[in-house]
Order: structure tokens, then sequence, then C-alpha cells
């Protein structure tokens, strides 16, 4: 593992070279030798980090000869359209800009942000259409696009706008949600959170702190997304010979009275893992005004690990995406899907950590 680290830090250090002409065009990069010994790692670990250059063409490998730069030096600048929430409809969209925005003044991108500025979902899904053409129209080298959700037609907006980019021949990745609705065209290139994995560990995390009974809550219209995490937290329950059918599952608005008050709580055994931190947080309030008492009744957590979760009345148990990371490989599948729009389609799933506070935690003395 550690070999292959460093072969990547060669690898990029490289490149990083080539693209800014400390190596320039026609000439010979060093030895394989000389670099194995000045990295300290074998000829053969500098041979693969040479055939990779090759293979992306920045070089030409002539035996007898040596590795010689054919790239031109000059800086491609690409042009990336933003179809993303903005901050105040998505908090991890927050950091998600924060690190795209950061990599485009670091790196040669240009990134359109008309259409990543918008923090409400109803007034994005108004002017999505009208971003998305007008990317379009401007011939950019690519789209970063997350899908519409909790609105009732967001699944047959999301196609069509899927539809326009493909059409065009844009080159497309979809971060933090995909689509509910397979295109006739195929496949697509997704970075997103593992949500199966992430559900399986909530619903483990719970199992773990004494949970008998596990209960998911979510809101109408939700993504696909959400779908994963349910199917995470049901194969986890069933392993533990949990019982987990319909009756678990709850589908509606937390703040509900009348409908929070369907839910089965068996106090001392009953776990609920919401679909998200903004969701638990309204849940939380809601089953304290039913009087059930949370961490004597039941447990409750979410997904996002939302700013304000630490602060709650009862700190939310939360699971924390690695959004920096997403906005890099998204910007990472951008640049390769620019470069050969004819790849396969690539899921990169990434893992996440669950942050653990009081919602969990059962406290015995108040039972």
């Amino acid at each position: 593992m550690q070999l292959r680290r460093k072969q990547l830090s060669i690898l990029e250090s490289l490149e990083e070279g080539i693209i800014t002409g400390v190596y320039k065009n026609g000439t010979l990069l060093p030895s394989e030798g000389t670099l194995a010994k000045q990295y300290a790692v074998s000829r053969p670990t500098i041979a693969k980090v040479y055939n990779q250059l090759q293979h992306k063409g920045y070089i030409k490998k002539t035996r007898g000869y040596g590795s010689q730069v054919i790239h031109n030096n000059a800086r491609l600048t690409y042009t990336i359209g933003l179809l993303l929430p903005g901050s105040g409809e998505s908090e991890i969209f927050t950091t998600i800009n924060d690190q795209i925005l950061k990599l485009s003044r670091k790196s040669h991108l240009s990134c359109l942000w008309e259409g990543a500025t918008v923090s409400n979902a109803e007034v994005r899904r108004a002017q999505i259409e009208h971003y998305c053409e007008h990317y379009i129209s401007q011939k950019v080298d690519a789209i970063l696009f997350s899908p519409l959700e909790r609105l009732p037609d967001a699944d047959e907006v999301n196609l069509r706008i899927f539809n326009k980019i493909t059409s065009a021949n844009i080159p497309l990745v979809l971060i933090d949600r995909g689509l509910k609705t397979q295109p006739e065209a195929g496949g697509y290139d997704i970075i997103w959170l593992d949500n199966f994995l992430a559900g399986g560990a909530m619903a483990q995390h719970l199992i773990s702190k004494g949970c008998t009974t596990i209960h998911f809550f979510y809101r109408t219209n939700s993504a696909n997304s959400v779908d994963l995490r349910l199917s995470g937290i049901r194969d986890k329950a069933l392993r533990n010979h949990l019982k987990f059918t319909e009756e678990n599952i709850y589908c509606g608005d937390p703040a509900d009275l009348n409908f929070i008050k369907t839910i089965k709580i068996v106090p001392g055994k009953t776990g609920i893992i919401c679909a998200n931190d903004s969701t638990a947080a309204v849940l939380l309030s809601s089953l304290e005004k039913i009087n059930v008492k949370i961490t004597s009744d039941c447990l409750i957590c979410g997904y996002d690990n939302m700013k304000y979760s630490q602060y709650l009345k009862y700190p939310l148990t939360s699971y924390l995406q690695p959004c920096e990371e997403m906005a890099n490989i998204s910007i990472e599948l951008a640049i390769r899907r620019i470069k050969n729009n004819q790849h396969i389609p690539m899921i990169v799933n990434v893992n996440g950590k669950i942050i653990e506070r009081e919602s969990t935690s059962f406290n015995k003395g108040e039972r």
C-alpha cells in the first residue's frame, strides 16, 4: 500500500512538472535508474510510472533513446458548468462547492457557478433547466450535476436534464445522488457515498447499543441514495436476526405529530435512523412533544453531520461524508471524460464514518 502511494506521488509530481513546463516538450526525462535512486524506489516502480505517463500522452518511450516529453506544456483550461445545490439547500454542498472553488483556483479549470447558487429546492427546480441549456449553449467541456430531490416531479426533470446534456455530447458527472429512472442512454459517471454500507453501519451501531427494534424515517420524494441506505439497514437488521418489514419504514413529514404517533416505540429497545440530519432534528422535537424520551425510550441518528447536529438538545449521532474527497474525485472524473467521452461509466463509492454523540446512548438511569 505504501509503495502504491509513493508511485502515485511520483506520477503526480512528474505530471505537474510536464504540465507546468519544468520538463519541456522534446526534452528527455531522467533515466529510470536516476529517478529510482532519487526517490529510493526500484527501477520497475519508475518503469510503471513512465508507462502511465506514456498511456496518458505525456511522454514517448523509445528503447535505447529514453523517455521524451511529447506534451506541449500548454496549460489547457477546461470549462465546467455546475448544476449543484447551494449551501442553504444542503450543507454538504457548502464543503463540496468550496473544494471545487479551491481546485479551480489552483488548476486549469474555469467553473461556471450560475447553477450552484440557489439555496432552495423549489427555486432550483424553476431555474435548473435554464442553466442547463445555458451551459450547453456555452459549449462547456463538462457538467457536474446533483439531481433534484424532495419535489413531486424531480425524477422527470432530472431525466430531462440528463438527456439534454448527453444529447449534446457533453461529459457529465453526477454528485451525491443518482437517477431513479434509468435513462435510455445507459449508465453515467457518479461519485457518492457508499450508501448501502452507510446504512448497514448505522444499523449495526444501534444494535450494538442494545436496540432490537430498528426503524427508518425519511421524507417523500427523497433521492435514490436514501433507498440504498434503507437497503443497507434492512440487510444488517436481518443478518442480526431482527425483524425488519414495511412496518419499520416510515415515510412522511417529521413535523406531523399525528403521523409521528404511529411510530411503534418499544421503550429502551428502539432505534430510529433518519435519512439525514435535518429530518432527525425535526423528529427529535416531535418525539418530545408526544412524550417519547430520547436516550430513554429510543435512540435516534442521521446522516451528513450538519454543524448544528452537535448543538441539539440531544447532540445527534451522524454519518460524516468525505465531501472534499467527493469534490476532488468529481473533477477527476470530469477531466477523464473530457479527454475521452467514450470511457465506460464509472461508479465511485466513498466511505464515511459515524460521529457518535449522545442521541445513540441509552441513559439507563432514566428508564
